[in-house]
C-alpha cells in the first residue's frame, strides 16, 4: 500500500490560488497563469463563453431575439462585464436580459402575475 501523507496547508492554499487564477482567466479576462498556452487558454475560454450564450439563449429566447445578430457579441461584453458567472444557468440568463434592458436592447420585463392556487395543483 503506498504511504499517502496529507498535503501541508500551505500547498492545498497555493493550490487554490492557482486555481482561481486559472478560472479568472477562462471565465474572466484575468491573467493567464504562468505556464499555461495563451492561444489554448483563449479558445477554451471562448468555448465557455459560447456554451453559456448558447444555454442562456434557450432559456431566455426573449434576450437573443432583442440582442439579435449582435447576440455573441453583446454576450461576450457581458460576460466580460463580470469577475464570474453567477452560480446557475437561470440566474445568468435573467443577468443577461437585466443587462441588456439596461443598454435599452430590450423592454421593460412585464410584472409577474401570481399562480393562482388551484392552478399549482397540476
Amino acid at each position: 500500500m503506498t504511504d499517502v501523507r496529507p498535503e501541508p496547508p500551505e500547498a492545498r492554499q497555493r493550490l487554490a490560488e492557482a486555481q482561481a487564477r486559472l478560472v479568472a482567466a477562462l471565465v474572466a479576462g484575468g491573467d493567464l497563469p504562468e505556464g499555461f498556452d495563451g492561444e489554448r487558454m483563449r479558445a477554451q475560454a471562448a468555448s465557455l463563453v459560447a456554451k453559456r450564450r448558447g444555454i442562456v439563449a434557450r432559456i431566455r429566447p426573449d434576450a437573443a431575439i432583442a440582442a439579435g445578430a449582435d447576440l455573441a457579441a453583446e454576450f461576450a461584453a457581458y460576460a466580460r462585464s463580470r469577475s464570474a458567472p453567477p452560480s446557475n444557468y437561470r440566474t445568468d440568463a435573467d443577468d443577461f436580459a437585466a443587462w441588456l434592458r439596461e443598454r435599452g436592447r430590450m423592454p421593460a420585463e412585464p410584472p409577474r402575475r401570481k399562480a393562482r392556487w388551484w392552478s399549482l395543483l397540476r
